[in-house]
């Protein structure tokens, strides 16, 4: 009987929880943690190993958009330097800036480096964000392009219009635009014509208008004449003075009388075919 209570009594003393069994409870305990806590690859998974092939396109693919940005960069710089060169940035220039035609280098090439620049870093590093923008950049311009061509084709009365306003602003500004000087110059020595609709358009422009001071008046610019050289050796730019005070006959053994509106339209009709194909391969490319 004294056995039994003692053995009883040291039942009731005896604690809960002993150091083994909170030793084993912790070690049942870490077996119920999650496999991911046990496991710290499942949380960074090794990626996929890529095939051959795969790498391959990869790594075309950043070579082919590291071309193209930096084509585009050179663009850029191109445009940028024509800017501040002919001081179109200045406080005073800012309002013929629109029409500057080194602006369109410098949005092309800002356009062009920045989708180039996520097309390589995406295949780089394999990130879908910028590879979803820059696929999703490319087809907005390839399918931008596709509009404008079909506009074309269904506006072209309206795009006949907006040449002729294009070249008369080129007329307007022929002495104040550089390379608004080097275009008009260009097209008017390549299609043998002068001025819009004829060579009496220019009395248009400010300085060759016949009240205007100065030696350049009632003349046209030298890429008007048949003949623009001195003795077949040397550039002659007073070919052209005072051809607006002859008559037609007089002046047409001088200068070309027909407008470039007529034949540039004619040319372009003659180079659609190159004009579609060049286009097509453009979005090709893209």
């Amino acid at each position: 009987e004294r056995a039994r209570s003692v053995l009883q009594a040291s039942r009731l003393v005896e604690p809960p929880y002993s150091s083994s069994d909170e030793d084993d409870s912790s070690l049942a305990g870490d077996t119920d943690l999650p496999a991911a806590e046990q496991d710290p690859g499942l949380w960074y998974p090794d990626p996929p190993k890529l095939s051959t092939f795969s790498q391959c396109v990869r790594y075309l693919a950043f070579l082919w958009n590291l071309l193209f940005l930096l084509l585009g960069l050179l663009a850029l710089v191109v445009g940028v330097w024509g800017l501040l060169a002919k001081g179109s940035l200045g406080g005073e220039r800012l309002a013929p800036l629109g029409s500057d035609p080194m602006l369109l280098f410098v949005l092309g090439g800002l356009g062009a480096s920045t989708v180039s620049l996520a097309g390589c870093l995406g295949a780089l590093r394999s990130s879908p964000c910028l590879l979803r923008f820059f696929v999703g950049a490319v087809l907005t311009f390839g399918g931008l392009e596709v509009l404008g061509g079909l506009l074309v084709l269904l506006a072209r009365q309206r795009l006949r219009d907006g040449l002729r306003d294009a070249l008369l602003l080129c007329l307007l500004r022929y002495q104040d635009e550089p390379d608004l000087r080097f275009l008009v110059d260009e097209v008017q020595r390549s299609l043998q014509c002068c001025g819009l609709g004829s060579y009496r358009d220019w009395e248009t422009n400010p300085y060759f208008n016949c009240s205007a001071p100065g030696v350049q008046a009632c003349s046209v610019p030298a890429s008007c004449c048949r003949d623009p050289w001195q003795n077949s050796t040397v550039p002659n730019a007073q070919c052209a003075v005072g051809i607006l005070r002859l008559g037609d006959a007089a002046a047409g053994t001088v200068v070309y009388l027909g407008g470039c509106v007529a034949q540039l339209g004619a040319w372009l009709h003659g180079q659609v075919g190159g004009i579609v194909a060049g286009a097509a391969v453009l979005v090709l490319v893209e």
